[in-house]
């Protein structure tokens, strides 16, 4: 149970002005907070915040009527609506994203936990799974859920700790320079975690230079009694040891690396196994997770749980113990084929990699392929690049979205017989409905925008 209270929330933002209930009690316990009011539950905070789509002030009879306990509004909407707020705590700030950040920051402090961030253009989610899974061999750990990972999710998570939190296992993403900083000035990570510096967010940032100086934040905010933990097969990444005071731990295959992998294997499209070395310590380990790009997400949780001192046993046990939920999932299909379901997002980097997995399946090998978004100025190039990959792995491609159309015509231009092109996510459905057979694999990928969850839904066994 949470044991944040009023005057918690009171003590650590700047409130313009305090209303309370006719019975408020500053030792109250809050339960919990949120910005959705459809999330609110019994003696909950709910944090108005003006947005672009909505306004959560326009809910606020919602949340108290779901049981929130405590409103907080901005001061300018206070002002002209008093007399109609709900009966509740009201508190009015200046801003209410930056009340909910600085209500988050004073509630860590309280707290004993260790803040362990991950950022990197791709594999940030793996990471932060499989870091909390080996972490969890010795102590009690907190992680963000879903993409509780921006301004406001990443409050939201740490407002969840608890006493007998030991680490907060932090997944951190970003939009533009200052992102990363900012969600660290919050969280204040003791151990900072780059996987990689990609295209991802190349519309936003122009350049791969911006990308690097952004995910270089995480190891510019670490103590000098902090642990970066870099990925050394990565050239922009493996430079960010110039950039921090903290001590720095490499992890790769690289020769050099701290905590290295070698005589990877590939076992089925399901899991993979590895020679882990430890600084020295050597170990087998069989990640039940598809892909060779999966054993460098394993290294990075293996160097975090090597910086935190647990012995190789309970870091192989960690990775080892599939108490970690995978992005991607394979899974039974319609017919008898197999889903490779890698639908939750994409970029070039990590939608070539999920091929590289497809190309290791029996059977007939199914591509289905959609727009890739933010790549900006790499957006051709990029595209174009997955529908070379995909030339050489498929058997049949299915492109999906206006974007996904220049992964099936590169495709073709490589000699790739069987593309066809989809509109829409629903077109793609009925076509695998209409083909799909025994010994299939179908691999489903795309950016998260495209939705391309509904083609697996329309083609997992039930």
């Amino acid at each position: 149970m949470v044991t944040l209270t009023l005057t918690d929330i009171l003590a650590s933002i700047h409130v313009k002005t305090f209303r309370p209930a006719a019975a408020t009690s500053g030792g109250r316990p809050i339960a919990g907070a949120c910005v959705d009011s459809r999330q609110v539950k019994k003696d909950y905070l709910f944090v108005a915040l003006p947005g672009e789509r909505t306004d959560g002030h326009l809910f606020l009879a919602d949340a108290v009527g779901k049981g929130a306990s405590v409103l907080m509004v901005t001061r300018g909407y206070y002002a002209n609506h008093a007399e109609e707020l709900p009966d509740a705590d009201i508190i009015a700030v200046d801003d209410t994203l930056q009340a909910l950040q600085e209500l988050a920051t004073g509630w860590r402090r309280k707290r004993a936990a260790k803040v362990i961030g991950i950022t990197g253009s791709v594999g940030k989610t793996s990471t932060k799974e499989l870091v909390a899974a080996v972490l969890s061999r010795r102590y009690t750990v907190l992680k963000n859920e879903s993409n509780l990972n921006s301004e406001i999710g990443l409050p939201l998570t740490l407002l969840n700790l608890e006493p007998g939190h030991q680490r907060a296992v932090l997944e951190m993403a970003m939009y533009a320079l200052g992102d990363i900083a900012l969600l660290c000035r919050i969280a204040e990570p003791a151990i900072g975690v780059v996987t990689n510096v990609g295209p991802s967010h190349m519309e936003r940032l122009g350049s791969l230079e911006n990308i690097c100086r952004a995910k270089a934040e995480i190891v510019e905010s670490l103590p000098s009694s902090g642990v970066a933990v870099l990925n050394a097969d990565d050239d922009l990444v493996r430079l960010m040891a110039r950039r921090t005071r903290a001590r720095v731990l490499l992890y790769g295959c690289a020769g050099t690396s701290d905590v290295r992998a070698d005589n990877v294997e590939t076992a089925g499209i399901d899991r993979v196994e590895f020679d882990l070395d430890l600084s020295g310590r050597r170990s087998h380990v069989k990640l039940p997770l598809p892909g060779r790009h999966s054993v460098a997400n394993a290294l990075a949780a293996a160097a975090v749980g090597l910086a935190e001192g647990l012995d190789p046993a309970d870091i192989v046990a960690g990775l080892e113990g599939e108490s970690y939920r995978a992005r991607v999932r394979v899974a039974p299909g319609i017919n008898g084929c197999v889903v490779i379901d890698d639908s939750y997002n994409a970029s070039p980097v990590s939608t070539i990699a999920a091929l590289d997995t497809l190309a290791r399946a029996p059977g007939r090998k199914i591509a289905v392929l959609g727009d890739m978004y933010e790549l900006g100025p790499f957006e051709e190039e990029g595209h174009r690049q997955v529908g070379r990959r995909a030339a050489e792995v498929a058997d049949r491609l299915i492109a999906v979205g206006e974007k996904g159309r220049m992964i099936g015509e590169e495709a073709e231009s490589q000699g790739l017989k069987n593309v066809a092109f989809c509109s829409t996510t629903a077109e793609a459905a009925e076509l695998l409905l209409a083909i799909l057979s025994p010994s299939d694999h179908v691999l489903v990928k795309g950016s998260r925008g495209m939705r391309m969850e509904d083609i697996v839904e329309r083609i997992e066994s039930r």
